[in-house]
């Protein structure tokens, strides 16, 4: 009797072991899906109304309206019904420092406030080029013109290359492409006189020895009768608009001519009083008081961001790409910019597609500037819709780059902490 118990149990055993064996365990999986926001995919289409996306391995594997996603078994869920979710920024237009340090402190600010990636423009050593190559927690990726190229400007920085002769030009040219440059930077611009402008004979000679290496260069100008020059020379690129005097029908026609041309406005500044308010928990107050004070309304300053208003606007309506960029190292310059580019008359879905889209276009990466099926997992959340009120970019709730969350707390943390003090 005891051998048939026994036999009975291990019976049950066997059979419920089989049964075990024959129901695999859940797949391990780091998907996440995200449903509920209002999603601005970057691209000028309408904005999709309770959309979902999944990200995995750090990208999007899926995206579409919320019950139609397909979502891998075991993904985590994350509601984010009443956001907004837009593309991370890309800002085309910085310098940088050269310090590792202070890079990477740069590229953290950066992504703090939603820029996933930006590019140094003109005078880049050694660091910046370890930086590019890397993945930094927390950080924006970093992309870079290597060291720009200008006339002798006595009294200027000579981190650029200074050119006398197309020789120097070409050189210049070569030296950057050995560093895989993402384009090339030149300056074209007297500074009010001060200095020897680019003459047309080198700056042509840059441009043929750039694309003689499959690079695209972009330039810092001025005047119109530079932009004009610069365009029958084949520029891809401009890092300004044109700052003298409005454009004329001879310009606009040059530019639509000019197959893939794309400029970054990089406007100036408005002259109108702004509320910069929503860096009160990421600037210390006295120097967040400081900056307040700077923007106050300047009828002076106004009429220099008139010239270039009006240009921007006329180019966007002449069908040029617009894209986007800040110059300086402002980590939140970017929500600046866009609310001066609509100011300028482009629509918010213009302006959110030109920070995004086209920035990533205009840095041929393929792998940012839409939230679409494939690419990086880099995303803005915001607590109200950018589409109503370009301001609205300013609210953040959550940025994620790479598929992880940005750790926006120990940044401000970093932001607000006190300065060390200065060495004895």
């Amino acid at each position: 009797m005891r051998r048939v118990t026994l036999l009975g149990s291990l019976f049950t055993i066997v059979v419920f072991l089989a049964g075990c064996s024959s129901q695999p365990p859940a797949p391990e999986t780091d998907a996440v899906v995200y449903e509920g926001a209002r999603l601005i995919v970057g691209d000028e289409s309408a904005p999709m109304e309770n959309a979902a996306f999944v990200v995995e391995n750090g990208r999007f594997s899926a995206v579409g309206a919320a019950g139609q996603v397909t979502v891998p078994e075991g993904a985590a869920r994350v509601n984010l019904a009443g956001k907004t979710v837009m593309p991370a920024i890309i800002d085309t237009h910085k310098h940088l420092p050269q310090d590792r340090e202070g890079l990477i402190k740069s590229l953290e600010g950066f992504a703090y406030y939603g820029v996933g990636v930006a590019m140094s423009l003109g005078r880049d050593f050694a660091p910046m080029f370890q930086v590019r190559g890397e993945t930094i927690p927390n950080a924006a990726r970093a992309r870079t013109a290597g060291r720009g190229i200008t006339g002798v400007e006595p009294g200027r920085s000579q981190d650029p290359y200074w050119l006398k002769t197309e020789e120097d030009a070409r050189k210049a040219v070569q030296e950057n492409a050995a560093n895989k440059v993402d384009v090339i930077k030149i300056w074209v611009d007297d500074r009010n006189g001060t200095v020897t402008k680019l003459t047309p004979a080198l700056y042509r000679a840059v441009i043929d020895e750039a694309h003689k290496n499959n690079i695209r260069v972009t330039a810092h100008i001025y005047s119109l009768a530079d932009g004009k020059g610069l365009l029958r020379a084949n520029l891809d690129l401009f890092a300004h608009g044109v700052r003298d005097r409005d454009v004329d029908d001879e310009f606009l026609n040059l530019a639509k001519g000019r197959q893939g041309l794309i400029i970054a406005p990089n406007l100036p500044d408005r002259g109108a009083a702004d509320d910069l308010s929503f860096l009160a928990d990421s600037v210390p107050a006295a120097e967040l008081a400081k900056l307040q004070e700077e923007f106050k309304d300047d009828p002076e300053a106004a009429k220099l961001f008139g010239i270039q208003a009006r240009n921007l606007k006329k180019m966007s309506d002449a069908g040029v790409k617009v894209a986007f960029g800040t110059d300086g190292g402002i980590p939140w310059a970017a929500h600046i910019e866009m609310a001066d580019m609509v100011a300028a008359g482009l629509t918010p879905a213009q302006v959110i597609t030109a920070a995004t889209r086209n920035s990533a276009d205009l840095l041929q990466m393929s792998d940012v500037g839409t939230v679409a099926t494939g690419k990086s997992a880099d995303f803005v959340v915001l607590d109200a819709n950018p589409l109503d009120d370009i301001k609205n970019t300013r609210r953040i709730s959550a940025v994620y780059l790479r598929g992880d969350e940005v750790d926006r707390a120990a940044l401000r943390a970093k932001m607000m902490a006190p300065a060390a003090p200065a060495a004895q």
